[in-house]
C-alpha cells in the first residue's frame, strides 16, 4: 500500500497540463499507470476494489493483458480530456501500481497521429532503453496490464470492454460546440433578403424594330419567316417531291416558288380561322357550307399535295444523318434545323424581356411514334412533344425554347431540369439581373444557386424531397394549422417558405423576404352555413410566384386559340405548323408592343390574323359583295289592260324627284318589291338612284 502511488483532482489536472504543453511543444512526457488511467477515464478506486475482492495472479493478468493489448491499436492517453470524478482522488490499491514507473510510463510522442499507431511496432529502429520507441514501447505494456485489468471486470461483474478507436479518438479531443438545430420561422419574425442584383439588360426592353417604320402584320410575319428561309424550304420540297415521285408516288407535280409558298400558309391560317371538320371540306361545292375563297386561292389537290411533300432540311442530306442513328453524332432534330434555327434567332433579335421570366414546358399534340413522343398527365394535351420554353411574364412572347428529345442529349450528369434551365438563360444575349420562375419539377438548391452566380434570380415552389431542402421539424407546420400560417428558413440568398391554403405550399425563392405583410381574400365558412371573406397573411413569394409565372401559360392560350395544327403523317411536319404558331402569335405581340409605343389602338387577335391571312394570299379582308338576284325590278304602276289607255291610265308621282328635286313629276313606273313610283326614261333614270 505504501508503495503505491494516487493523485488528487489539482494533482490529475497539472499533469494533464504538462502533458498537453508537451504534445503540443514535441517533448515527451512521463507518467505513471494511474495517471494513464486517470486521463483515459478510468477510476483507480474501481481497480483497487476490483483488486481486493477478485485480482488473478499477476503473471495471469500480465498474459491476458499483452494478449488484450494486441487486439486493438494503441489510442493516444494525452488527447483524452481528464475526469473529474471523485473516486479518482481515492489511493489506488491496483498491483500494477507497484512497479517501477521507469518501465510503467512510458512518454507519449508528440503528435496523436502517432499515438494512435498500434503498440506491437517490430519495425521500428532500435534505441537506447528509456529514449524514444523505447518509452512508447514500454508505456504501451504497462497500459495494456492496467487495461487487461480493467476490461476482466466491472461494478455490476459483467464484462467491460474497451470503447473502438474511434469513440476513444473522438471522447479525447476537447469537446466542440454543437451546430444549432435549423428550426421553422414564423411570419412575426423578420427575414432580411438578399441585395437585389441590379437589372442591366444588353438592350433597351421591348421591341427591337424601327420607331419611325410602319409594319404591317405580314412584314412582322416574315421576321420569323423570312423570304431566304422560304427559298430553301422550296427548294427542299421541290427536291424531296422529286424523290418521292421518283419512288413511285401517283400525283402530278409542278415547281412550288416563293410566291406559292406564302399563299399555301395563307390558306393554312384561313382554316385556323375557319373551323370545319376535313380539310377536303373547304373545296365543296353543293352545299349552304361550301367556302368560295379557298377556290380562288388554290386547287384542293394542289394544297394537299403542298402539305405531303413540304420538307425542311436538304433530303439528300437526311440520308447521310439517318445513317448515324444509334451514335452520338446523330441529330434527331435535323429535318427541323434550317426554319428552326431562324425561327429561334428571330425570337430573340426582334425583342428584348423585362425582368420577369418564366420556364415551363409546352405540350405540342401528337401520337407519333417517335422516341421524342411524351406523356404528362398533368397538361391538358398529353400526348406529343414537350418543348422547353422561355417567355416574358409580362406579355407571353416567346423568347427561346428546345425541342426535348432524350435525356442522353443531357449529358452534364445534374439532372434534366437542371440543364434545360441553365441552356435558356444565357447571359450573354440577356444580360443580369433578371428573375425567372419555375415549377416543382426545375426547382432545387443548386439551380437557384448557380443562378445567383450568374446574377439572376429564381422562385419557385420545390418539392420537400429535393435534396438541398430543408427537413427539420422544429416548429414545424402541420396540416391542422388554420389557414394562412406562414413558416420559413433561410439558408443565404435562399429562403423556403411553407404557406397553409387549401392546401400546403411550398416556395423557394433567391429574391423575395419571406413575409412582407400581403394578403389574399379567401371565402369562409361561417358558423351558420354561409359564407364570407376573409384576409389572410400570404408570402411575399407565393404573391410574385402567381404573378410572374403564367408567361408560358399566356403564350400556350394565345396559340391555341388559332392555331394551324393539323394531322399529319410526318412527325416534323406537326412541328412544322407549331412553328408557324409561334411566328404568328409572336408577330401579334410586337404589333401590339409597337401600338402602344405609337399611342395607337392595336387590332384584335383576331382581326390581326384575317388581315395576315389576306395579305399572304394577295387579297383584301373587304370584299365587295357578289350582284344577288333580287324582285328590284321596274313595273307599271296600273294594272289596266285597255290599250287606249296604257300610256296615261294610273300615273303616281316619282318619289325620288319629289325628294331630291322638290318637284311633282307623274310616272307610269313603279318598283316591284317596294312598290313606289319611279321614272325611267331616258334623261331621268330615279329608278337607279333610287336603289343606290
Amino acid at each position: 500500500m505504501d508503495r503505491r502511488r494516487y493523485m488528487d483532482a489539482n494533482q490529475a489536472l497539472a499533469f494533464f497540463d504538462a502533458m498537453q504543453d508537451d504534445e503540443y511543444s514535441g517533448e515527451e512526457s512521463f507518467l505513471t499507470d494511474e495517471e494513464l488511467d486517470y486521463q483515459d477515464g478510468l477510476d483507480p478506486a474501481e481497480d483497487r476494489d476490483n483488486e481486493e475482492d477478485t485480482s488473478p495472479p499477476i503473471q495471469a493478468r500480465q498474459e491476458s493483458s499483452h494478449s488484450s493489448a494486441v487486439e486493438g491499436p494503441f489510442t493516444s492517453a494525452a488527447a483524452s480530456q481528464p475526469s473529474t470524478s471523485a473516486a479518482a482522488s481515492q489511493p489506488s490499491t491496483s498491483a500494477a501500481a507497484s512497479q517501477p514507473s521507469t518501465s510503467a510510463a512510458a512518454s507519449q510522442p508528440s503528435t496523436s497521429a502517432a499515438a494512435s499507431q498500434p503498440s506491437t511496432s517490430a519495425a521500428a529502429p532500435q534505441q537506447l532503453p528509456g529514449i524514444g520507441h523505447g518509452r512508447l514501447q514500454s508505456r504501451s505494456r504497462g497500459r495494456a496490464q492496467s487495461r487487461g485489468r480493467v476490461r476482466s471486470r466491472s461494478r455490476s461483474g459483467s464484462l467491460r470492454g474497451r470503447q473502438s478507436p474511434e469513440s476513444t479518438r473522438s471522447r479525447s479531443r476537447s469537446p466542440q460546440p454543437a451546430a444549432p438545430t435549423p428550426s421553422w420561422n414564423s411570419e412575426s419574425q423578420p427575414d432580411i433578403p438578399p441585395v437585389p442584383k441590379r437589372f442591366v439588360p444588353t438592350r433597351k426592353p421591348g421591341h427591337q424594330l424601327s420607331p419611325t417604320s410602319i409594319y404591317t402584320p405580314l412584314d412582322l410575319f416574315k421576321l420569323f419567316v423570312s423570304d431566304s428561309a422560304a427559298t430553301t424550304l422550296c427548294k427542299n420540297t421541290n427536291t424531296n417531291a422529286a424523290k418521292n415521285i421518283a419512288s413511285g408516288k401517283k400525283y402530278s407535280w409542278t415547281n412550288f416558288t416563293v410566291e406559292e409558298f406564302f399563299k399555301y400558309l395563307g390558306l393554312t391560317f384561313f382554316f385556323a380561322l375557319v373551323r370545319l371538320t376535313n380539310i377536303r371540306d373547304y373545296w365543296r361545292t353543293n352545299a349552304i357550307f361550301s367556302q368560295q375563297f379557298p377556290h380562288s386561292v388554290m386547287t384542293r389537290d394542289r394544297y394537299q399535295v403542298i402539305s405531303w411533300n413540304i420538307h425542311m432540311s436538304d433530303p439528300d442530306e437526311d440520308v447521310h444523318n439517318d445513317r448515324k442513328r444509334g451514335t452520338p453524332a446523330y441529330d434527331r432534330l435535323f429535318r427541323l434545323k434550317p426554319l428552326l434555327d431562324d425561327i429561334k434567332h428571330a425570337c430573340r433579335a426582334f425583342y428584348h424581356p423585362r425582368q420577369n421570366l418564366s420556364v415551363d414546358e409546352r405540350m405540342v399534340a401528337t401520337k407519333a411514334h417517335t422516341g421524342m413522343t411524351q406523356y404528362m398527365k398533368a397538361k391538358p394535351t398529353k400526348w406529343g412533344f414537350k418543348l422547353f420554353v422561355l417567355a416574358d411574364s409580362s406579355i407571353g412572347y416567346t423568347l427561346d425554347f428546345a425541342v426535348y428529345t432524350g435525356k442522353s442529349v443531357f449529358a452534364s450528369g445534374v439532372g434534366l431540369a437542371y440543364d434545360s434551365v441553365m441552356s435558356l438563360m444565357k447571359k450573354s444575349s440577356l444580360g443580369s439581373g433578371y428573375n425567372v420562375y419555375v415549377d416543382n419539377f426545375y426547382t432545387s438548391p443548386k439551380l437557384f444557386m448557380d443562378l445567383y452566380s450568374m446574377n439572376f434570380g429564381a422562385c419557385g415552389t420545390y418539392r420537400d424531397n429535393r435534396r438541398g431542402c430543408p427537413r427539420t421539424t422544429t416548429n414545424a407546420m402541420t396540416k391542422k394549422d388554420p389557414r394562412g400560417t406562414i413558416r420559413w428558413i433561410r439558408d443565404g440568398p435562399l429562403v423556403f417558405v411553407k404557406w397553409m391554403d387549401t392546401r400546403e405550399v411550398s416556395v423557394c425563392s433567391t429574391i423575395h423576404p419571406a413575409f412582407s405583410g400581403n394578403t389574399v381574400q379567401r371565402r369562409v365558412r361561417t358558423q351558420d352555413g354561409g359564407w364570407n371573406t376573409k384576409s389572410i397573411p400570404c408570402p411575399t413569394p407565393v404573391t410574385e410566384y402567381n404573378k410572374n409565372m403564367g408567361g408560358v401559360d399566356l403564350s400556350d392560350q394565345l396559340i391555341q386559340y388559332y392555331s394551324v395544327h393539323q394531322k399529319t403523317m410526318r412527325w416534323y411536319r406537326t412541328l412544322f405548323y407549331h412553328f408557324l404558331d409561334i411566328a404568328a402569335t409572336n408577330s401579334y405581340l410586337l404589333h401590339k408592343e409597337v401600338c402602344a409605343e405609337k399611342q395607337q389602338q392595336p387590332m384584335t387577335h383576331r382581326a390581326f390574323l384575317e388581315e395576315l391571312t389576306a395579305q399572304l394570299c394577295g387579297v383584301t379582308v373587304a370584299v365587295p359583295p357578289t350582284q344577288q338576284q333580287s324582285d328590284h325590278v321596274p313595273v307599271p304602276t296600273s294594272d289596266q289592260t285597255e290599250t287606249s289607255k296604257k300610256a296615261s291610265y294610273g300615273r303616281r308621282q316619282c318619289v325620288n324627284c319629289k325628294q331630291t328635286r322638290q318637284v311633282k313629276q307623274a310616272t307610269p313606273w313603279k318598283c316591284k318589291a317596294c312598290d313606289v313610283a319611279l321614272c325611267v326614261i331616258a334623261d331621268r333614270n330615279c329608278f337607279e338612284a333610287w336603289h343606290q
